[in-house]
């Protein structure tokens, strides 16, 4: 019997594509021998790169395409994807993002069509592109519905913890300080998801204080103007400079800690099992917050802003 050919669709955004690699995990310790292919946003692609499961990525420019309908070269793309999408026949394509745009692009494919009911779905429009659909409960949080989903469709029990199956890349990073360091990720997509820049000089400075370099990425110009000033204000600290997903993974690996607002890199930092204290202050981390199985910690809430005291003392709780 040949191997199983499964495409997995999940295409955005950052986090929602780290929350979707449990899924190939538990499919490759059911299925050792089936073949993984996933297609996902162009930006995001080197996310399930760091998964061994992974073979085949397919990468789409949604976002993208969208600025630019009336270009040719838009169109031209767009074929490309659809002649890639088609190069194989699959045993199973599986869309776990339930929205209409991931259900139509996992529809260009060719094998059978399974995701949510119209009820479990994001969007539940999504549903009538699928040719078999599964309730899953939207109370449960965004990696356990994933799971879900892909163990209903395939037909086996979901009982292992959560392992994301990642490793971070050996890429030689020559500026981080030397000894141990802590990773800050001070940007996000939203102004009301940042945490006050007082509050991240605050806990630099202690975290200084306590022996630990403070290195702070960023990624648009905006983010890196912040960075650089939260760098100024926090002596030794190092703002990054812009970085690809791999390299940033190899940075938060390495990392004594990691304390972040939310955003991807934060629960990226969670699936290579770095400690992480993830903040909240306009979401609720419930359903969609840092989740895994090593050490990490989802403090605030909607209209709640954590204090540096409440970071540190879990901070001080970490081990080494």
């Amino acid at each position: 019997m040949l191997p199983m050919r499964i495409l997995l669709v999940k295409t955005s955004s950052l986090g929602d594509v780290i929350h979707n690699l449990p899924v190939a995990t538990d499919i490759h310790r059911q299925f050792p021998q089936a073949k993984l292919d996933w297609c996902v946003e162009e930006s995001f692609a080197a996310v399930p790169r760091l998964h061994p499961a992974v073979g085949r990525i397919i990468p789409v420019a949604v976002r993208r395409w969208r600025k630019a309908l009336f270009k040719a070269e838009t169109w031209r793309e767009i074929g490309e994807f659809r002649q890639r999408v088609r190069e194989v026949d699959y045993d199973l394509v599986l869309d776990t993002q339930g929205l209409f745009k991931s259900a139509l692009l996992a529809s260009r494919a060719n094998g059978p069509l399974a995701g949510y009911d119209s009820e479990s779905a994001r969007e539940p429009l999504a549903a009538r592109f699928y040719d078999r659909h599964f309730r899953v409960a939207r109370d449960l949080h965004a990696v356990e519905r994933n799971r879900m989903l892909a163990a209903a469709a395939l037909d086996y029990p979901v009982a292992d913890a959560v392992d994301y199956g990642i490793q971070a890349p050996a890429i030689a990073i020559d500026w981080l300080p030397a000894g141990p360091y802590a990773v800050l990720l001070s940007a996000t997509s939203r102004d009301d998801k940042l945490w006050p820049e007082a509050h991240w000089v605050a806990l630099g400075q202690a975290l200084r204080a306590q022996g630990l370099g403070v290195v702070l990425p960023a990624g648009n110009p905006q983010e890196r103007a912040r960075a650089a000033r939260l760098a100024a204000a926090i002596p030794g600290a190092l703002a990054a400079p812009p970085l690809r997903i791999d390299a940033l993974a190899t940075l938060l690996a390495g990392a004594r800690a990691v304390v972040g607002v939310d955003t991807g890199l934060t629960h990226l930092a969670v699936a290579l099992k770095t400690p992480t204290i993830a903040l909240y202050t306009a979401t609720e981390p419930g359903l969609t917050g840092v989740y895994g199985a090593g050490i990490h910690r989802n403090l605030g809430g909607k209209g709640q802003c954590p204090a540096v005291a409440a970071v540190l003392a879990e901070l001080m709780a970490v081990p080494g």
